[in-house]
């Protein structure tokens, strides 16, 4: 389905972005010079017919994005979340898309959760609302269980929301194919690969079980951060289409004038909100991966509320300490080392000269240093970011997409809370105390303690190993299986190594 029947597509997103005129307002966003400006309107103007109307009543851009569907609101969540990229009037504007979208019929909802939990709602629950909040994927109810009284959030998929979807992929695919075709110079970004990933995450968000699995996960590793709530999940009136979560009170981290006039200290929530992001993903290596404000709620006593964990991302140990060392050598101005990091990770080409990737590196991380965030333009800062990521031949890491985005998208949250905040000193802590136990003699025991278990799982097999990498060794090998027996008898040796390292390890601990 990627063919170039998706041209049309295409062709349809640009005309509707003229058609609501959010191509003007997209091209004052960026900036572009008159003659880009007069091009899209000679281009543009003709096939404008062709779009999609929208809702009369938005802004462009929000009328734009919420006509061509829920892929494209994806994105625009993102954007609503960084003021400093695209404006505070656009940014305000695309709040919109985080969870005040047109719900779909009550009746609708009904019968989808009493087919899909076998059950009758009347009888379940004593209360069931109209809509109280709906989003690109799903609406939520708030309800009542008739047996325990207990508040709950009822979560519901939009129908045919996964047709639609696939749709939008479809054509984003196509998209990519075609910028890698005609523009050799993007592949190293790999467009391609982002997007796949992209489909991998959003429709793992389509399916209400593995967010309910996600949201269990997520509770038991954050049951101990004070001031953070993941509501629990009800397992019984959840599925692949419901899900059941109990009701989490609290103001929206999007309506700001309640925050204020709540009392709560807007400047440490943001400092919190922050930490805790950070918390989780170098800690857990398991992150809230759409942690927007609409997915956030402030209670009375100043707890934090996570909603929604259709997206949570996932990082590895190796990866995770990589991460740390380069913010760690941001953070204490040490862009040496974190051109060394870059390198040793892969993550920028051998041949490369890590003397001038620092230098490049001190040009991005010096202008941040001693300034609030009013004095820094994080569209220029990400700009430069960028030309570094060319000059040096950088791939883009499909592992660390999302990761990256939310980094992106927790600032812009916590910006909205405190626009003055400096994220450098407010990560200094978490990412200190990441490097301490993840980084050093205690991570070098922790790691030779688990290759002890992973040795006694397969140490009763060694011998067996031994033995027959001896019996190939004696036995005459064709010419291209030489290399084999020496790469088996390397495992043993190393095997054997390991081995008495993890008697000596067994000792102290």
């Amino acid at each position: 389905m990627r063919g170039p029947h998706n041209i049309w597509r295409l062709i349809r997103t640009g005309a509707t972005f003229q058609r609501t005129g959010a191509m003007g307002v997209v091209l004052d966003a960026m900036n572009a010079p008159p003659i880009i400006r007069m091009a899209a309107r000679i281009i543009g103007f003709p096939f404008a017919w062709l779009g999609k109307k929208g809702d009369t009543s938005l802004p462009p851009l929000t009328r734009a994005i919420t006509a061509l569907g829920p892929a494209y609101i994806k994105f625009g969540q993102i954007l609503s979340t960084r003021p400093d990229v695209v404006g505070a009037e656009l940014s305000d504007q695309l709040q919109y898309l985080q969870d005040k979208l047109p719900p779909f019929p009550s009746a609708v909802a009904r019968r989808m959760i009493e087919k899909e939990l076998g059950i009758k709602i009347d009888e379940v629950f004593s209360e069931f609302s109209e809509p109280v909040a709906a989003a690109s994927i799903a609406q939520v109810h708030r309800a009542r269980i008739a047996a325990t009284g207990e508040e709950v959030a009822v979560k519901v998929l939009r129908p045919h929301i996964e047709r639609a979807f696939r749709t939008d992929i479809d054509a984003f695919h196509f998209s990519a194919a075609v910028i890698e075709f005609l523009l050799p110079s993007t592949r190293r970004l790999r467009p391609a690969d982002v997007v796949e990933h992209f489909e991998g995450v959003v429709m793992g968000e389509l399916d209400l079980r593995l967010e309910s699995a996600s949201a269990s996960e997520f509770a038991e590793n954050t049951a101990n951060d004070e001031g953070f709530v993941v509501p629990k999940v009800n397992w019984g009136l959840s599925g692949r289409t419901v899900m059941t979560l109990g009701w989490g009170e609290g103001i929206p981290a999007n309506d700001l004038p309640a925050i204020r006039a709540s009392g709560l200290d807007m400047d440490r929530l943001g400092e919190r909100v922050l930490q805790l992001f950070l918390s989780h993903a170098l800690r857990d290596g398991l992150f809230h991966g759409d942690m927007h404000q609409g997915n956030l709620k402030f209670a009375a006593n100043g707890d934090i509320i996570a909603i929604d964990f259709g997206i949570m991302g996932r990082i590895d140990e190796y990866t995770r300490r990589v991460y740390a060392e380069i913010l760690y050598g941001f953070i204490n101005r040490d862009y040496r080392r974190v051109a060394e990091v870059h390198f040793e990770a892969g993550y920028v080409p051998a041949d490369r000269n890590v003397e001038e990737f620092a230098r490049a590196l001190r040009a991005v991380g010096e202008p941040i240093f001693g300034m609030d965030a009013t004095q820094i333009s994080m569209g220029r800062l990400l700009s430069y970011l960028f030309e570094v990521t060319e000059r040096f031949g950088m791939e883009t890491r499909t592992e660390l997409i999302l990761l990256q985005r939310t980094m992106v998208v927790v600032e812009g949250v916590a910006r909205s809370l405190n626009p003055n905040i400096n994220i450098w000193q407010v990560a200094k802590p978490v990412v200190e105390s990441y490097i301490a136990s993840s980084i050093g003699p205690k991570a070098l025991l922790t790691d030779l303690a688990q290759t002890v278990r992973v040795l006694a799982r397969f140490g009763p097999r060694l011998p067996e190993l031994a033995e027959a990498a001896l019996i190939r060794q004696a036995t005459p090998i064709p010419e291209t299986d030489r290399a084999r027996p020496v790469r088996a008898m390397g495992y043993v040796t190393l095997g054997g190594g390991l081995a008495l390292v993890a008697v000596w390890v067994s000792s102290l601990l």
